[in-house]
């Protein structure tokens, strides 16, 4: 399998549903709006860029299955399967803040091979593939090299319907809040993994997420020299729903906080 041409292809697909989604904003209105639970909405463009992803990669392998954050065609494989997010960040998009992003990648049994993440409004691309690099706008990236925890710029996200761990959150918020040069909340959980991939942020962490809001971000972290991981210290970061993701030089001494408020 040539992972290098399928990622490239998966770009393209991506893009296409970015142009899909921003055409459709223009005429987007509140009545469009469903909530699917708790803080949690859809739109019909959620829905109809999923649609369009699914009709573009299903040529690409016969054979692959989906897990597809809409459920619009979900039916998983055996061996291959893609994870989508197609609008990564709806509530920012139904309020106008251009921070979202189309999150597509590419599962062989357990393991990640294919990640793209693109933004939709700046059309900024981070791609991918098993044994290569990591690529934003086609040009390499890597992590930071920081190593100091007071000078590095960590990202979260806020719990959204699972407020179980919430005060363990909240000391976790204060305590790297007190002692890093501050914390960030994008909106879009493939969007802060994508900036800490070319080094925006030096780690980013967050309870309660899906495989389809984390699967291709943190691949592309990894081959761009990063590391991610559960709170525990394992690799169960995609379908575990927690991850902390950093330069990998940090990794230890930042898990080794969140450890302190999440045993």
């Amino acid at each position: 399998m040539n992972y290098e041409n399928i990622a490239f292809e998966v770009e393209k697909i991506a893009k296409e549903a970015a142009r899909y989604i921003l055409d459709r904003r223009k005429s987007l209105s509140e009545s469009d709006v469903e909530t699917k639970g708790l803080h949690n909405y859809v739109t019909y463009i959620d829905k109809g860029s999923e649609n369009l992803i699914i009709d573009h990669l299903r040529p690409l392998i016969n054979d692959a299955g989906f897990i597809a954050e809409e459920n619009t065609q979900n039916l998983r494989a055996e061996e291959l399967n893609w994870i989508i997010d197609p609008l990564d960040g709806t509530t920012n998009f139904i309020h106008g803040i251009p921070i979202c992003s189309v999150s597509i990648a590419l599962m062989q049994n357990s393991e990640i091979v294919v990640g793209e993440v693109l933004e939709i409004f700046s059309g900024e691309s981070f791609l991918a593939w098993k044994d290569g690099p990591a690529l934003c706008n086609g040009k390499p990236i890597q992590v930071s090299r920081r190593t100091n925890v007071k000078e590095i710029l960590l990202a979260t996200g806020f719990p959204y319907y699972d407020y179980d761990l919430l005060e363990q959150y909240l000391e976790v918020f204060k305590h790297f809040m007190k002692n890093t040069r501050g914390l960030r909340r994008l909106g879009s959980a493939a969007l802060d993994l994508a900036w800490v991939a070319c080094g925006r942020f030096d780690g980013f962490y967050e309870y309660g997420l899906n495989e389809w809001d984390v699967a291709a971000g943190s691949f592309i972290v990894e081959r761009a020299g990063g590391k991610c991981s559960d709170f525990k210290g394992q690799p169960n970061h995609v379908f575990g729903r927690q991850i902390l993701s950093s330069n990998g030089v940090l990794h230890q001494e930042l898990l080794n906080q969140i450890q302190i408020f999440f045993p």
